[in-house]
């Protein structure tokens, strides 16, 4: 039995080897998503501060279409709107009821929603890229697009408190909760100093940077498996391809969502951590 399953082993072995060598050869089989295809090769400007590659320019094509799309929408505003137009309204509606007013209250809502609407739309449309042919990657995907945004939320919501409260009483009331005794602040303090200035902007940048990042190594995954499977596998295997094939489909149609979470969530903290720098005490 021992040397049957050793011969066994090493056939299999054999047939993985032999596999292995004709994909590499022929440039075929399955190819598994890296972390390079987060890092593309410069189009121009390697190695310089004005350095540009293919995700760089997935961002300014979004910017693009983000920006032809509102044009398109609104240039020929109706009081009854068209389908676009309702599309547009019904997104600004959302982020003002249900971002600003919400968490800012009409009156700081009004004064935000810009911002707001701003910092939905952008999140959404880099977002979104990861789904639209022949661009198939977020913007949001590497790590600078996030850390722009995140510093963007940081410096409003800082300067709105410092603007209301003065520098002076938003730090003490920052990182002086007035809800906790003074003989509590050696231990509070500290917690809270890291909470303003150093949390709320990592978690913006870390939540939103996993999430595309994870959603693109699967969806690459299952359709590179699919055409593996369907393309280059031979026998009975081949009919698994249908399934990734599936898989990958409703994985879209779920990355799809996960965009619009991700910009609703990245609104609603900015306009979250908005209302905890303007409150006068905690």
């Amino acid at each position: 039995m021992r040397v049957s399953d050793h011969k066994t082993r090493e056939n299999t072995l054999s047939a993985t080897s032999l596999i292995l060598a004709e994909t590499h050869d022929d440039g075929g089989g399955f190819h598994a998503p890296t972390v390079e295809e987060f890092f593309p090769p410069a189009i121009f400007g390697e190695g310089t501060f004005f350095e540009f590659n293919r995700i760089m320019m997935i961002r300014l094509i979004m910017v693009a279409l983000l920006l032809l799309w509102l044009w398109l929408s609104t240039r020929r505003a109706k009081l009854v709107p068209g389908r676009a137009q309702s599309i547009v309204e019904l997104a600004l509606n959302f982020v003002r009821t249900q971002i600003a007013e919400t968490i800012l209250g009409k009156e700081a809502g009004k004064k935000y929603l810009v911002f707001l609407t701003a910092v939905f739309f952008i999140v959404f449309a880099m977002n979104i890229s990861g789904v639209i042919p022949f661009l198939n990657i977020a913007g949001s995907s590497v790590v600078g697009l996030p850390i722009v945004m995140a510093l963007w939320v940081y410096v409003m919501y800082l300067g709105a408190g410092v603007k209301k409260q003065g520098l002076g009483k938003f730090l003490k009331n920052s990182l002086f909760p007035s809800s906790a005794p003074w003989f509590m602040y050696p231990l509070i303090t500290p917690i809270e100093f890291l909470t303003v200035f150093v949390i709320r902007p990592a978690t913006l940048i870390i939540r939103l940077l996993a999430n595309m990042v994870a959603g693109h190594l699967m969806l690459v995954l299952c359709f590179s498996a699919t055409q593996f499977l369907l393309f280059e596998a031979h026998g009975l295997i081949r009919a698994t391809g249908v399934l990734t094939l599936g898989a990958g489909l409703a994985l879209t149609l779920f990355e799809i969502f996960v965009a619009a979470l991700q910009a609703y969530i990245f609104a609603l903290l900015a306009a979250v951590y908005l209302n905890l720098s303007t409150e006068e005490s905690h």
